[in-house]
């Protein structure tokens, strides 16, 4: 009996559990913060921001309180213009949990006016949805970096 209820513990354990190649998730949520700058590039700003936010996504920005779901989000949003900026970025690193649904990235980021150009750092969190999509929960970014 004591072996019987060691097997089939065993074989709960594995059923549920998911196998997950790391490096491959990595990459996957690598592409998709890339993915989400191109989309910005392409479309701006507002756009991109609004298509990979989570519903209940947090933007964190400098002198401000934390904007809170993507309501809040397209609001803002909504009252500022973005067609005469350019924002993009390119991760340097991201992890993803062992169970392949929390992640997150960073790196650097530019932002373009005419000629002027502000770099910064930034770091995001991320969420596969339901759908096995990936989308920000959380967003922050730090003005100034120095090369």
């Amino acid at each position: 009996m004591k072996k019987i209820i060691i097997i089939v513990s065993f074989f709960f354990m594995f059923s549920c559990s998911k196998t997950v190649d790391s490096e491959q998730a990595k990459q996957e949520l690598m592409q998709t913060d890339r993915d989400f700058s191109t989309l910005s590039q392409e479309k701006g700003r507002n756009f991109a921001f609004l298509s990979y936010i989570d519903e209940q996504g947090v933007m964190l920005r400098t002198n401000s309180k934390p904007i809170e779901g993507k309501i809040a989000v397209s609001s803002l949003f909504s009252a500022e213009d973005d067609s005469h900026y350019s924002l993009t970025w390119q991760p340097t690193k991201a992890e993803v949990s062992a169970s392949d649904d929390l992640g997150y990235t960073y790196g650097i980021y530019e932002f373009k006016v005419d000629s002027i150009i502000e770099k910064g750092t930034y770091a995001t969190v991320w969420k596969k949805n339901k759908n096995g999509q990936w989308k920000f929960v959380l967003d922050t970014g730090n003005k100034g970096i120095s090369e």
